[in-house]
């Protein structure tokens, strides 16, 4: 069993992740990605790092292989908002919902692909994992079913860094939320908003 000290679920192009690079430099480091166009660019970015694998699947709660929906490659321009890259979803009306005044998307938009998931047990299991010390989930309304399974009883993670705001549907946040808060609360976490979209977990000493 190893220890490592990012691992990434849902980490785009890596664009926002560069300082968890150097601060885990010296650790290995997973990073776990779905959309082809983005692991294109994220292959490119980390190519001199030798400490990072990238894991080019989703997580959820089984594995399986399921249909997978984010912003066709040659929309992102169209669209013109850069973060329409990192909506992808296993819900199509996720990405949809999106739409305003300023993001017109539309079906013509979106590309369904068919993708490999792993529940997190099974990340745990390929990768010989034995603890983390950060664990970040950008998973667009998926992080309930990930930190759902995870038995902090045999694995040691101390700090977990998730967007909140989708967990009970797209900009909602109900029961499914308020369940994950017990149950990290019960597991010795301290919790404390980062801002309005994000939570960060740490763990007692």
């Amino acid at each position: 069993m190893q220890s490592y000290g990012l691992v990434s679920i849902g980490s785009h192009t890596g664009a926002w992740l560069q300082n968890e690079f150097e601060r885990f430099k010296n650790t290995k480091n997973i990073l776990v990605e779905p959309v082809p166009y983005n692991l294109t660019e994220l292959k490119r970015r980390i190519s001199n790092y030798k400490n990072i694998i990238i894991e080019e699947s989703a997580i959820s709660d089984k594995d399986e292989k399921v249909p997978f929906y984010h912003v066709k490659r040659d929309s992102i321009g169209k669209l013109k908002k850069h973060w329409s890259s990192g909506i992808g979803s296993f819900n199509k009306t996720h990405l949809l919902n999106h739409r305003s005044k300023r993001f017109l998307i539309s079906e013509i938009d979106i590309e369904e692909i068919t993708i490999n998931c792993l529940s997190f047990s099974s990340l745990v299991k390929k990768y010989a994992i034995k603890s983390i010390q950060k664990l970040i989930l950008d998973i667009e309304g998926a992080e309930y079913k990930v930190l759902n399974t995870i038995d902090f009883k045999h694995i040691k993670i101390n700090e977990i860094f998730f967007e909140k705001k989708h967990f009970d549907g797209f900009m909602k946040q109900g029961e499914k939320f308020n369940l994950i808060k017990s149950k990290l609360e019960n597991n010795n976490y301290n919790l404390k908003d980062v801002d309005k979209e994000n939570i960060l977990a740490t763990l007692s000493s």
